[in-house]
C-alpha cells in the first residue's frame, strides 16, 4: 500500500484517484497528528460494504461456503428457476 502525506495528496489528488481506480491498490494518507486516512476506489468501497452486509446476515457465510462445495452438475440451472 502506498503511503503519502497530506500535502502531496492534496497536490496530486486527481492522479491519486486515477491510480487507485486503475490498480485497486489503496493509498494511505498520513498527517502529522497521527490521524490517517485511506483512499480507495468507489468499486472497492462498494465491495467492502457488500461484504460487511452479507457477513451481517446470520448463516450467510456458511451458506455461501456450502454452495461453493456443491458440484455445478448438482445445481439447478437459472433457466429452471422461477423468479
Amino acid at each position: 500500500m502506498a503511503i503519502i502525506n497530506v500535502t502531496n495528496a492534496r497536490n496530486n489528488l486527481y492522479s491519486l484517484i486515477e491510480d487507485v481506480n486503475a490498480s485497486a491498490e489503496p493509498v494511505t494518507i498520513v498527517n502529522n497528528k497521527g490521524k490517517n486516512a485511506v483512499l480507495i476506489s468507489e468499486d472497492d468501497w462498494h465491495a467492502i460494504q457488500e461484504t460487511i452486509y452479507l457477513n451481517s446476515i446470520p448463516g450467510m457465510a456458511d451458506s455461501i461456503r456450502e454452495g461453493m462445495e456443491q458440484p455445478l452438475s448438482e445445481c439447478v440451472s437459472e433457466d429452471e428457476v422461477d423468479w
